[in-house]
């Protein structure tokens, strides 16, 4: 079980994350707002999937940031697919 501490740093990063992950899709964000509340749900997903396959980018709060970066994006790829179409 996460500690409340654990989780307020993966709010913290999800948000840092969420904003780089649409400063990456030069222009393809949803808005700050909802860029940093996709990138929380991105940290939450990549951290999630990322134990299930294994997948370890580094220690610390630096393989964090990259693991939540790239879950956001993926998800901001996805939601504007949807929002799109």
């Amino acid at each position: 079980m996460a500690t409340k501490e654990s989780l307020i740093v993966l709010l913290v990063i999800g948000g840092i994350a969420g904003w780089l992950a649409g400063v990456l899709m030069k222009g393809r964000g949803l808005g700050l707002l909802m860029d940093i509340v996709l990138g929380v749900a991105g940290a939450f997903l990549a951290h999630w999937l990322a134990a299930k396959l294994g997948i370890h980018v580094g220690k610390g709060w630096i393989g964090s940031l990259i693991t939540a970066t790239v879950g956001a994006a993926l998800i901001l790829v996805v939601t504007r697919g949807i929002t799109r179409g």
